[in-house]
């Protein structure tokens, strides 16, 4: 696995709170960018989906996204910290990545459907 959860506290179906780490020779970097390794938007997005997979199994998948917003580059061994709550309708949460600091990296809505 590119990142290794450090921990991982799930509520009630409800909520996932993650904290994980950026493994810094990760094939991700390889090629985005060259000289500049950067986590793209999909491996941020892959890392909520798994969290959040943890919380309802593996009979879901990501099946939809909404009002994702990406404001800060992610590199090679940062520590990320991973919140989403369910939100009024099924199966759709709300999620944000932030560093150690509290500072917003991405956020957005996932919604997931059972397979």
């Amino acid at each position: 696995m590119w990142y290794s959860f450090i921990n991982l506290q799930l509520s009630g179906g409800q909520e996932v709170s993650a904290k994980v780490k950026i493994d810094a020779d990760s094939p991700w970097f390889d090629g985005h960018f060259p000289g500049d390794p950067t986590l793209p938007g999909i491996g941020q997005l892959g890392m909520v989906a798994d969290a959040v997979g943890r919380l309802l199994g593996d009979e879901y998948c990501v099946s939809g996204l909404g009002r994702v917003k990406f404001r800060r580059r992610i590199w090679p061994g940062e520590i990320l910290n991973i919140h989403a709550v369910a939100g009024k309708s099924e199966n759709v949460y709300f999620f944000r990545l932030t560093t150690e600091d509290d500072e917003l990296v991405s956020s957005g809505m996932m919604k997931f459907a059972q397979i």
